[in-house]
């Protein structure tokens, strides 16, 4: 074997010019393969974290109880009554969940909300406003709240809320003006402008506010519980996996974001497939450069495989010689073309920095080892034909050419 692959090793060398050809062929395609494999994952990447990177992975929401119903006779409903309908509905035992929730792993925060419906009143001026009670110090545990400020501060003391900058301009607020809120139970709290954010989407920048619990509490009239649960995890595809746990640990109804996100879910996939469908016509490019390459030397050097063979070399020790040819072309134009695409790669930015106009590329997902050795195994298979070619040679016939 060790005498094989010296031979293989020489004809390769025989004629430099034309193994770095095919070196250089090889590793186009690798690049290729690498370039597509980072940006079909990047995109896929900043998909999901332009559309799902700001949401809750997991949502636990308060349900509201069923209205009681008085029936006189089978299948004969007298009256539904709905008791209590002014309240809302609440996760009255948060407070013993949340431990035991961020305690899952993959969790990386947990944040528990009293959300509602108000109005916004600043002189004539009046908006509806959806109302979001958050945990001071955690206002971005799930929105990037704090990334998202144009003004002031994300912060949401006592007395404080944070609006979207197009509802404050709609009321012509400036920070630190003063702000009445109305809860839709009719509570009002006075309330101080601490700070302004922009996201880019005009439904929460026109109509959502900020206020910390406990203002929550006292505009909602909850003492105790939350009506929403937010949790965000590290990995937001592992949100199913994760959300089932939650539910076998605590009882509660945790949904995970891919409820809903069918379509998005099939777009991705449709992308992945495309991706697929592109890679594999590069490792074809590579499979037929190989073994057209492998058949012409295959031809020229019929005279020196008619020799070994009457020296005593068995089919075997050729069709070893050629497919030793075959992997050393796919293993060098493999580790060139995995360089040169991670070379390439480095000036992108991380997945992190992704900005709107540029293109996605992920470095991280260019698939490198995957790709050497899938180009290895397509170099060897491509040198089987002429491997097994070379290998039925007629030594005397050969020869005497």
């Amino acid at each position: 074997m060790r005498y094989a692959l010296k031979i293989a090793i020489r004809y390769l060398t025989a004629n430099t010019a034309q193994t770095a050809l095919l070196v250089t062929g090889v590793a186009v395609g690798v690049f290729i393969f690498i370039f597509m494999s980072a940006l079909i994952g990047g995109l896929a990447e900043f998909i999901l974290s332009r559309t799902v990177g700001d949401l809750s992975h997991i949502t636990i929401e308060a349900e509201d109880r069923d209205p009681a119903v008085l029936i006189d006779a089978p299948g004969h409903v007298l009256a539904a009554i709905e008791r209590g309908n002014t309240r809302t509905a609440t996760l009255a035992d948060a407070e013993t969940w949340l431990p035991l929730i961020e305690g899952v792993p993959g969790v990386r925060a947990v944040s528990p909300q009293i959300t509602g419906a108000g109005f916004l009143t600043r002189g004539a001026q009046v908006a509806q406003v959806s109302v979001t009670g958050v945990v001071p110090g955690r206002e971005s545990a799930i929105l990037d709240l704090q990334g998202y400020i144009v003004e002031g501060t994300a912060l949401t003391g006592s007395g404080l809320i944070v609006l979207g900058r197009d509802l404050a301009d709609d009321l012509a607020l400036s920070l630190g003006q003063t702000v009445r809120l109305q809860s839709s139970g009719g509570i009002t709290a006075l309330l101080t402008l601490s700070g302004v954010f922009e996201t880019g989407n005009g439904a929460m920048d026109g109509a959502r506010a900020f206020v910390s619990l406990s203002v929550a509490r006292t505009l909602f009239a909850m003492p105790q519980g939350v009506t929403r649960i937010e949790i965000k995890l590290d990995d937001l595809n592992a949100a199913d996996a994760t959300a089932q746990r939650i539910r076998a640990l605590t009882g509660l109804d945790a949904v995970p974001w891919t409820d809903g996100a069918e379509q998005l879910m099939e777009a991705l996939n449709a992308q992945a497939q495309t991706g697929y469908v592109l890679k594999t016509f590069a490792l074809i490019t590579i499979v037929i450069g190989v073994a057209s390459a492998l058949m012409l030397s295959t031809f020229r050097r019929r005279p020196e495989i008619g020799i070994m063979r009457a020296m005593g070399a068995g089919r075997g020790f050729v069709v070893f010689v050629f497919v030793t040819q075959g992997a050393l072309i796919g293993l060098l134009g493999g580790i060139t073309g995995a360089a040169l695409g991670y070379l390439a790669l480095l000036p992108f930015p991380s997945r992190e920095a992704f900005e709107p106009g540029t293109l996605p590329m992920d470095i991280t997902q260019g698939s490198y080892g995957l790709a050497i050795a899938l180009t290895v195994i397509g170099a060897i298979l491509a040198s089987i034909l002429p491997a097994r070619a070379a290998s039925r040679v007629d030594p005397v016939t050969a020869i005497g050419q």
